[in-house]
C-alpha cells in the first residue's frame, strides 16, 4: 500500500510544479491572443471570436488551478529566469491573489461571450481592434493580481488603463471626450505612482514588495517614505474613483461600448483596491505609517460613500446612476480596510467579490435592455418586465443585493462591515452604512418601479435581445443569490485563510 502511494505523491508534486511554472501564462495567454486577434479578425471575425473566447477560457481554467494550489500549499512564487528577488522579477500569488485571479478571469470570459453580439454593427477591423483591446485589458488586470514587484504593478496598471481608454473611446456620442478626460486623469494617477515609487526605491534600493517590507522599518521615519506612500495612495484612489477623484468614471461608464461595460464595471476598481490592499498591508503596515494612512482613508471612504449615493439620486441615465453607485460601493471596500479588524476586512474582501457580481449583473441586464429598446434611461425601461421578465428579474436581484436585502450576497458583506465598525466603536461609520443603504433603496427602486409598474412607450424601438446577451445577466443573478445563500461557507472556509487570527496578512 505504501509503495502504491509513492507514485501518487510524486504525481501530485509534479502537477504542483507544473502549475507553478505555468503562472506567467496567466498574463501571456491573453497578451498573445491580443496580438493575434486583429490578424484573425481580418480573415474571419467568427474565428477570431472563438479564438479570443478560447484563450479566456484557458486562462480561467489556469487561474483556478493556481488558486487551488495556493489554498492547498500556501503562497506560490515564480522567479523569472531563475533570478531570485530583489534582483529578479517575481510573480507571487497569496490567498488574496488566489481570490482575485479567478474573479478577473471569470468576468473577462463572461463579458466577452456577449460583447460580440452587442457590437454586431462593427466592421471586422473594428471588431478585431475591440477584441485585442479587451484581451489586453484582461492581461493587464491579471498582471496586477499576480505580480510581486511594485514597478511591474505600475506597468500592468498602465496596460490595463491604456486599453480601457481606447475601449471607452470606441463607444457612442461623447465617448471620445470621456476617454480623453479619463486619459488625462489617469495619467495624473500614473505620475503619482511613479513619484511614490521613486521615493521608495531611493530609500530601500528594491522594488520587490516582500523585500521592501523588510527594508522599510529602517527608514520609515523619513519624510520621503511618507511622501512615497502618499503619492501611491493618491494614484490608486484616482484609479478606484474615490470621491472627489471620481470625475472620470460617470462619463466613462455612460459612453463606453456596452460589450465592455460589465467587465470594466466589475473589475477595474476592484483590482485597484486589491493593489492598495497589497501596498498598505503587505508593504507598509508593519513598518509604521500605514495605520495613519488607513485612518485618513477611512474618512475619505465615508465621504465617498455618502457623496456617491447622493449623486446617484439625481441621475435619470441608469449608466450614470450605476457609476455614482460604484463610487459609493468602492468606499465600502476601502472603509473595511481602514477599520482593519477581522470582521471589517472580511466584509471588505467579500464586498469586492459581491459587488463585482452585482454591478456586472446590472450592466449585463442593462445591455440587454438597450439591445431591445436602444435606451438606457429610467423612462426607457418602462414596462420591460412584461416583455423581458427574466432580464428584469436579474436586474432586480442585483439591485436588491446592492441595497443589502437578505439573503442576497450584498447583505452579508454589509453585515460584516457594520459588525466590524461596531466592534471598533466607529459609530459614525455605522451611520454612514445605514444612510447609504437608504439612499440606495431610493434610486434603485425608482428603476424597479419603472420596470414593473409603468407602461411601455408603444412607439419606442422594440427588438429581440439575443440569448448571448441575456444569459450572462441570468447567470450573474444566480451567483448573487448563491453567494448569499452560501455566504457562511465562503467565510468559514476561505476568508480565515486570508484574514488570519491576528488580522490581515
Amino acid at each position: 500500500m505504501l509503495l502504491d502511494a509513492v507514485p501518487f505523491q510524486d504525481t501530485i508534486g509534479l502537477a504542483a510544479q507544473l502549475i507553478r511554472r505555468a503562472m506567467p501564462a496567466m498574463v501571456l495567454i491573453p497578451l498573445g491572443a491580443a496580438m493575434l486577434s486583429p490578424i484573425l479578425a481580418a480573415r474571419s471575425p467568427r474565428a477570431a471570436r472563438f479564438f479570443g473566447g478560447g484563450a479566456l477560457l484557458l486562462n480561467f481554467f489556469l487561474s483556478l488551478l493556481v488558486s487551488n494550489l495556493v489554498w492547498w500549499q500556501g503562497p506560490i512564487h515564480y522567479h523569472f529566469g531563475g533570478w531570485a528577488p530583489p534582483i529578479g522579477i517575481e510573480y507571487s500569488v497569496d490567498a488574496v491573489g488566489a481570490m482575485m485571479a479567478p474573479l478577473v478571469a471569470f468576468f473577462a470570459l463572461l463579458s466577452f461571450a456577449s460583447a460580440s453580439r452587442l457590437e454586431k454593427e462593427w466592421t471586422p477591423s473594428h471588431g478585431g481592434a475591440f477584441q485585442a483591446l479587451y484581451l489586453l485589458l484582461s492581461a493587464g488586470l491579471m498582471g496586477i493580481v499576480v505580480t510581486g514587484d511594485l514597478f511591474n504593478l505600475y506597468v500592468f496598471l498602465e496596460i490595463s488603463s491604456l486599453s480601457t481608454y481606447a475601449l471607452v473611446a470606441a463607444g457612442e456620442d461623447r465617448a471620445k471626450v470621456a476617454a480623453f478626460r479619463y486619459l488625462i486623469i489617469g495619467s495624473v494617477a500614473a505620475t503619482f505612482w511613479v513619484f511614490g515609487l521613486g521615493y521608495l526605491y531611493a530609500l530601500t534600493g528594491t522594488l520587490n514588495m516582500a523585500d521592501m517590507a523588510e527594508r522599510l522599518p529602517a527608514v520609515i521615519g523619513s519624510r520621503a517614505a511618507v511622501a512615497g506612500l502618499a503619492f501611491i495612495v493618491a494614484g490608486l484612489a484616482i484609479k478606484m474613483a474615490l470621491f472627489p477623484l471620481h470625475g472620470w468614471q460617470p462619463d466613462a461608464y455612460t459612453y463606453a461600448p456596452p460589450g465592455a461595460m460589465p467587465f470594466i464595471s466589475a473589475i477595474m476598481a476592484k483590482v485597484s483596491a486589491y493593489a492598495l490592499f497589497r501596498v498598505l498591508y503587505d508593504v507598509f503596515l508593519k513598518a509604521g505609517p500605514a495605520g495613519e494612512a488607513l485612518e485618513l482613508l477611512g474618512w475619505v471612504a465615508a465621504l465617498s460613500i455618502l457623496a456617491g449615493s447622493v449623486l446617484a439620486l439625481g441621475q435619470r441615465d441608469i449608466r450614470r446612476m450605476l457609476a455614482y453607485s460604484s463610487v459609493a460601493q468602492i468606499g465600502y471596500v476601502l472603509l473595511g480596510f481602514s477599520i482593519g479588524n477581522a470582521f471589517a476586512v472580511t466584509g471588505a474582501l467579500l464586498h469586492m467579490v459581491n459587488h463585482a457580481v452585482m454591478k456586472s449583473c446590472c450592466f449585463a441586464a442593462l445591455g440587454a435592455f438597450r439591445a431591445k429598446t436602444g435606451r438606457a434611461d429610467v423612462d426607457g425601461v418602462a414596462g420591460l418586465a412584461k416583455e423581458m421578465p427574466w432580464t428584469a428579474a436579474a436586474f432586480t436581484i442585483a439591485a436588491l443585493g446592492i441595497i443589502g436585502i437578505p439573503p442576497l450576497c450584498g447583505f452579508f458583506s454589509k453585515y460584516y462591515l457594520i459588525r466590524g465598525a461596531v466592534q471598533a466603536s466607529a459609530w459614525p461609520f455605522v451611520a454612514v452604512f445605514g444612510v447609504s443603504s437608504v439612499l440606495g433603496t431610493v434610486y434603485f427602486f425608482r428603476i424597479i418601479e419603472s420596470l414593473y409598474l409603468r407602461s411601455a412607450d408603444q412607439g419606442a424601438k422594440r427588438e429581440i435581445a439575443p440569448l448571448s446577451v441575456i444569459a450572462p445577466a441570468l447567470l450573474l443573478a444566480g451567483l448573487v443569490l448563491a453567494l448569499g445563500v452560501f455566504s457562511q461557507d465562503v467565510v468559514g472556509n476561505f476568508v480565515p485563510i486570508i484574514v488570519g487570527a491576528g488580522g490581515p496578512s
